[in-house]
């Protein structure tokens, strides 16, 4: 089925497909819950059926049906959404806006080390003022300095301080490298995908991908233990090290090693690009972190995540079966001493490189953790002042 058109009035007139999702956005902010949006923009595209074009006056009216029964309020958000009750727009240094969102500020916020429960009595209370101050428009910068002052005063001068590095990096724009290591099943996947969003990094790479994409290009009976798992690639070298222990940690740094070139490129792409990226892999060890070239111009923060508990990381395996293929999951379970062991060798590596160690046992926590030591990283790298952050 063709997509339908909504054309804009004009000389010449503009059209643009119909997309679920943007209604869909648009009916939440005019106060309906996501199921009800989601739902209601449904009913207006089957509605639609094969009609070629509809205009916007066509669509929105076809819309303030369906929501006519949601109240007057909703119908009223929907119909002037830049003047709904509530909203500010923030006006950013380009002259673009865009409707204050307390949950973007209150991530903000954490992203700078600040606790959950702080963020959001923070975002609170500065969103109370703003609106007793009767403001529908603020420039971003003065948004800034405002939540600068506001966390000087109700938090103290040091957490106000991290606030202001993290938005000067931003506002910088300098690269950073992030690299994120650990064992199988410690969460790595995840925690990448969550400060991508919180530091808005366009960039992710998992050394996994790229070892799919070498195992594409090469094959097996050339280098076999690039096909191999990272905790049992020791079974496709020629034994040379005596002990169990010994003969894991050859295999795993022989891949390794295989890795650290495309690694190495993706960093390298990025640096050269001015753009900060997020790695991450079971890959991630000390050699690496050091092939980043120091005077690339970006801040580089090596990271290991660890799971202490032999039966939280069972558990972990055991919940993946439910969300990957299962056979893979009990291939972990069946190889659990490996991994086990493996994460061993990397957590005293990691030490030995003086890598920090975040223990993952609870989702909103390693965030935080790991958060504090980025922003820490900045600190040493950056300095700010409030005259030229938010000038």
């Amino acid at each position: 089925m063709a997509k339908t058109l909504v054309v804009e009035p004009g000389e010449p007139p503009t059209k643009v497909p119909f997309l679920r999702g943007i209604l869909t956005h648009s009916l939440q902010q005019s106060g309906l819950p996501f199921e009800e949006a989601y739902a209601l923009a449904s009913q207006v595209r089957d509605e639609l059926g094969d009609r070629n074009e509809i205009t916007t006056a066509e669509l929105r009216e076809a819309v303030l049906k369906h929501i006519a029964g949601h109240g007057p309020t909703v119908v009223q958000r929907y119909q002037h959404p830049t003047t709904s009750p509530g909203t500010i727009l923030v006006r950013d240094a380009e002259g673009h806006t865009r409707q204050f969102s307390r949950q973007e500020h209150r991530r903000l916020l954490e992203s700078s080390g600040l606790s959950y429960e702080e963020s959001t009595a923070v975002t609170a209370s500065l969103f109370s003022h703003m609106m007793k101050k009767g403001l529908t428009e603020i420039r971003s910068q003065h948004l800034g300095y405002l939540t600068y002052r506001y966390l000087r005063f109700a938090l103290g001068p040091k957490k106000a301080q991290r606030y202001l590095v993290l938005v000067n990096y931003r506002r910088r724009e300098q690269p950073l490298v992030v690299m994120i290591g650990g064992a199988s099943g410690t969460g790595k996947s995840a925690i990448a995908t969550e400060l991508a969003h919180r530091l808005d990094i366009a960039r992710t790479q998992s050394t996994d991908l790229l070892r799919e994409v070498m195992r594409m290009m090469i094959p097996e009976r050339l280098i076999p233990v690039l096909h191999r798992s990272s905790y049992d690639a020791w079974q496709a070298l020629s034994a040379t090290a005596t002990g169990v222990d010994a003969l894991l940690i050859d295999g795993y740094q022989a891949q390794a090693d295989l890795l650290s070139v495309p690694c190495e490129a993706v960093i390298k792409r990025s640096l050269n690009e001015g753009a900060s990226v997020i790695l991450e892999g079971v890959h991630i060890q000390n050699s690496l972190v050091n092939m980043v070239p120091s005077d690339g111009g970006a801040i580089v923060i090596p990271i290991m995540l660890a799971v202490l508990s032999p039966k939280q990381l069972r558990q972990r395996f055991m919940g993946r079966g439910q969300q990957m293929n299962r056979r893979r999951a009990e291939r972990y379970l069946d190889n659990f001493s490996s991994i086990w062991r493996l994460q061993a060798h990397l957590l005293s590596e990691a030490d030995r490189g003086q890598i920090p160690i975040i223990v993952n046992h609870d989702r909103q926590q390693v965030i935080q953790d790991i958060m504090n030591v980025i922003v820490n990283a900045l600190l040493e790298k950056l300095t700010a002042e409030p005259s030229e952050v938010f000038s």
